[in-house]
């Protein structure tokens, strides 16, 4: 069993080091199922490698180093049509770097708190304040992850929209209710909301949609006194979001309001039409007299 063609097996120490790996490691993939020995002596329990597996031993090690997750390394390496393995990577790579994106903006940000600038990131935001009226609306609830949102957002209002034909139409700008903190840890709940003209079609919208295995409801939301900053499409991603938030509250604190609701945001545009720098979203805190 010495160092041949594609079809010789080989001891393990000889095939890590034609797969310039360690014993330890190929362990570790033959556990994750990432690489199987081709043979296991029953009797010794030695393990033996083919030499035309040195290739796969070598993308494993790779792909690893890109912190790919395993499932995604599995689909990769058993992919055996080359030009379909390639675009695997290149979806997992643009995720990656999406991420990597994020991530140095959510440093800077932080960067900038830290140093004590805060202030100067609050400035850049206009707080207002504006009463609501009561309304009736439809909702959907739903605990989800940050990452989550993007997507569920506009498929929830979507969703709603359409029931609001049964219930006299939409009458105002839909919006999202943060009931509890939403983040990669903290799952909500949040609450999609759509204002509607008819309070007894839209109860009756929500009787007979329960038991779709949605959180479906029909409530009539108080008149409300909300402090609000108006912000792009580009300033509705996360890390960025997070200082119009912040701008808010600084507000509340310096001019004397304090919470009377979980805060929301409030999509008064046509986002698929909208430019990154266009406005779009009222990012707001019911508020009362301290």
């Amino acid at each position: 069993m010495d160092i041949g063609d594609d079809g010789v097996l080989l001891t393990i120490g000889a095939f890590a080091a034609r797969a310039r790996l360690s014993a330890k490691a190929l362990r570790l993939y033959d556990r994750l199922g990432l690489l199987a020995p081709a043979y296991i002596d029953e009797v010794s329990g030695y393990r033996y490698y083919r030499a035309g597996q040195v290739e796969r031993a070598r993308l494993v090690a790779m792909l690893r180093q890109l912190d790919m997750p395993l499932a995604r390394i599995a689909e990769v390496v058993e992919t055996t049509d080359g030009p379909a393995s390639g675009e695997l990577l290149a979806a997992y790579w643009g995720d990656m770097e999406t991420r990597f994106a994020a991530q140095r903006t959510l440093a800077a940000y932080l960067r900038a708190r830290l140093s004590g600038r805060s202030s100067e990131m609050h400035e850049k935001f206009e707080v207002r304040l504006v009463d609501v009226p009561e309304q009736v609306i439809v909702t959907e609830t739903r605990h989800t992850l940050a990452d989550e949102l993007p997507t569920w957002i506009p498929a929830s209002l979507g969703r709603l929209e359409e029931a609001a034909g049964e219930c006299g139409g939409v009458v105002g700008a839909p919006y999202v209710v943060y009931h509890s903190a939403v983040s990669m840890e903290s799952d909500g709940p949040v609450e999609s909301c759509v204002p509607v003209a008819d309070e007894s079609g839209a109860r009756g919208w929500a009787a007979a949609a329960r038991g779709r295995g949605r959180q479906f409801q029909a409530r009539v939301e108080p008149a409300r006194r909300l402090a609000y900053t108006r912000i792009s499409k580009a300033q509705v991603a996360h890390p960025q979001i997070l200082a119009p938030y912040e701008a808010v509250e600084a507000w509340m604190k310096r001019e004397g309001w304090e919470y009377d609701g979980p805060c929301r945001e409030i999509y008064f545009a046509d986002w698929d039409t909208a430019g990154a720098e266009d406005l779009v979203c009222d990012v707001a805190f019911p508020v009362k007299r301290a």
